[in-house]
């Protein structure tokens, strides 16, 4: 695109359809498998660890790897990667609605995770590449922010609906758009940059070992279920993901292409940020896996049901562009992540006393305040992800910070999953009681509260905001 006009033709408009139907499929795919969980509980006969299993491996795969992704667009080639896991996101989204046990849906999930990865930092680096910066940028990453935050809530109704007619679906029709995205991203997109691979290698080894990390951490918190039961495993399995994460350090400080360069984290505000969204993540994700089980296995909502209950969580796609930005100018983006987290952990206490019996109109004044939530926290999350970094090193800190979002959420299933099971006392397969609900979510509204704690630290800076740009990143993956 070598025009700088803001007016866009044809094919840059096709480019942009291109790009927004693969952030929006990424977003949908996660919300209609959140409201699909029940249904394949039932039908698989799963239990509710290898339930939280099926969403925290697309979620460790996506976050294990993003930083892989993002180097592996620069030096190979952004269209190429972007088609390729493109690809690989189609074939492994079919895998998973032909799944007959839960190995086979964790599998899939994992690589599913795995490709959007590597496609979402590809995808992004295109709009950037194929709209000159100016007007038309700012344009062309407007409509992918707010296609990205739409493909979550419209997820939630559409999981809803395809869950009626059988949750199979669910993974199919993600392969469908898929396909159509495919097709027309061949002809229609370009990658203009000179492309300087030099003598730059992988960091392969950094990648697998804190994957591998988090992925025995998570196995291990869910394994708390077990009680004083294989006790013994449980250890071993959270010592091994501990002696990973060492690992990991150690490669990072031999190799000369580190994954992350560790200098970086001697950045307070960034430790701070990653932290707050680590711990952000972990309610949100936690909260909202309990509540589709409550509405879902405890009131006997249907699928459709439970997605436009949440669907007021979805305001964040009107909120996020056009209230945020003003806030941030007047109060700082630091002021603005505060009570964004704030209303979060309100939301979540409000939830606390919920009872068998409740109306929707009880449950309506968590949900808006998530959603208000949301608005108020992302785009500061990712300002606030690069102060004290240098200019060249933004993009590492970006994708530490949504490495932490996803860690995030795989956590936040994997402990509810442990405490609402342990507190039921429930073998594999038995539904939960009241009780283990209501215990569960206490769990989220700890982690708001100390996420809140963490950010207020950073209130004492008086650093200067810089006007907020408009997001160019979907919410992750719940």
């Amino acid at each position: 695109m070598s025009t700088s006009t803001t007016r866009m033709n044809g094919r840059a408009w096709g480019v942009l359809f291109v790009l927004c139907g693969a952030i929006f499929l990424e977003g949908i795919d996660v919300a209609m498998l959140n409201v699909a969980l029940p249904a394949i509980r039932e039908d698989l006969g799963l239990s509710t660890g290898v339930l939280s299993g099926v969403v925290s491996a697309y979620v460790l795969g996506y976050g294990g790897f993003m930083l892989l992704g993002g180097r592996a667009a620069d030096l190979l080639g952004r269209r190429r990667m972007f088609l390729l896991w493109l690809m690989i996101f189609l074939i492994f989204s079919g895998l998973g609605g032909f799944a007959t046990e839960g190995w086979t849906l964790l599998v899939a999930r994992f690589i599913t995770g795995v490709a959007a990865a590597f496609m979402a930092p590809a995808g992004l680096a295109l709009v950037t590449s194929n709209f000159p910066e100016g007007p038309q940028r700012n344009k062309a990453l407007g409509v992918y922010a707010g296609t990205a935050a739409g493909g979550f809530s419209l997820g939630l109704v559409a999981g809803g609906l395809l869950v009626s007619a059988g949750w199979r679906w669910v993974f199919f029709a993600p392969v469908i758009l898929a396909a159509v995205i495919l097709l027309a991203a061949v002809p229609l997109l370009r990658d203009d940059l000179q492309e300087t691979p030099q003598a730059q290698g992988f960091d392969l080894a950094g990648a697998a070992s804190v994957t591998a990390a988090l992925l025995l951490l998570a196995y291990g918190v869910v394994r708390l279920e077990h009680g004083r039961e294989g006790l013994g495993t449980t250890l071993t399995v959270l010592a091994a993901g501990v002696v990973l994460l060492a690992i990991f350090v150690l490669i990072e400080r031999r190799t000369a292409n580190p994954l992350i360069r560790l200098g970086i984290l001697r950045s307070a505000p960034l430790v701070r940020t990653n932290l707050a969204a680590l711990l952000f993540m972990i309610s949100f994700a936690g909260f909202q896996f309990m509540v589709t089980l409550y509405l879902q296995e405890l009131r006997d909502w249907t699928p459709l049901q439970t997605g436009l209950a949440m669907l007021v969580v979805g305001i964040d796609t009107v909120l996020a562009p056009t209230l945020t930005p003003r806030l941030v100018n007047r109060f700082g983006n630091v002021r603005v992540l505060f009570g964004g987290i704030v209303c979060a952990a309100l939301a979540y206490a409000l939830f606390l006393p919920v009872a068998s019996d409740w109306t929707y109109a009880a449950m309506l004044p968590s949900m808006l305040l998530l959603g208000l939530s949301f608005s108020l926290s992302y785009g500061p999350l990712t300002m606030a992800a690069t102060d004290g970094v240098d200019e060249q090193e933004h993009g590492l800190a970006g994708g530490l910070l949504y490495t932490s979002i996803q860690f995030g959420m795989a956590l936040g299933v994997s402990a509810v999953t442990a405490v609402s099971v342990a507190t039921a006392g429930a073998q594999d397969g038995e539904d939960l009681g009241l009780e283990a609900v209501r215990r569960a979510l206490m769990l989220p509204a700890t982690a708001a509260v100390l996420a809140a704690l963490v950010t207020a630290f950073g209130l004492r800076q008086k650093a200067a905001t810089p006007e907020l740009p408009t997001p160019a990143t979907a919410r992750p993956a719940a």
